[in-house]
């Protein structure tokens, strides 16, 4: 596996646990640091800037939505999602053309780590932060399953999507 997949890897861990542990705290600064890293060395702002600001606004949406909707719940009752969940969104945006690309097709694989790594990745963030699941873990599980079948092939759509337009914007560079 090359260097630069498994440092994308490692800067995600490291980014998830330094948002769920560390909440609002100064923790932040290392997915903050991450996505430095990976924009100057992994990738490029030019590459994949919009798909991580996509990618960032799609997840802080939904968790917002299912904060509202009651799904789960965070000190001090927020209306938004808070800053560290933001943050995870987007270190997500950074995965998906790199540690995370084989899970985009077939589409079905997508639906389904979809439906089982996400709600596992919030019951974990749930047990390590200060996160509440006023359904319980059962209800929480199926509506988190339902989303994230969802979600994550459409987030891989828009890497798809993002890579194609780069792509041929490349291609009309080098022709003129």
């Amino acid at each position: 596996m090359p260097v630069k997949l498994i440092a994308n890897a490692l800067l995600f861990q490291a980014s998830w646990f330094a948002c769920v542990l560390g909440g609002t705290s100064g923790w932040l600064l290392i997915p903050l640091a991450a996505l430095v890293i990976h924009f100057t060395w992994i990738s490029s702002w030019a590459a994949e800037g919009k798909l991580v600001v996509s990618v960032m606004l799609a997840g802080t949406a939904l968790d917002s939505f299912l904060l509202q909707m009651g799904v789960f719940s965070f000190p001090g009752e927020p209306l938004l999602a808070p800053l560290w969940l933001v943050l995870l969104w987007a270190i997500l945006g950074t995965t998906l053309n790199h540690c995370l690309a084989w899970s985009a097709k077939p589409l079905w694989l997508a639906c389904l780590l979809g439906a089982i790594a996400g709600p596992l990745s919030y019951f974990a963030g749930a047990a390590l932060a200060d996160v509440g699941l006023p359904l319980g873990m059962q209800t929480s599980a199926i509506v988190l399953a339902v989303c994230w079948a969802i979600i994550y092939p459409l987030l891989h759509g828009f890497a798809h999507l993002y890579r194609e337009q780069f792509r041929l914007r490349q291609q009309r560079r080098t022709k003129s």
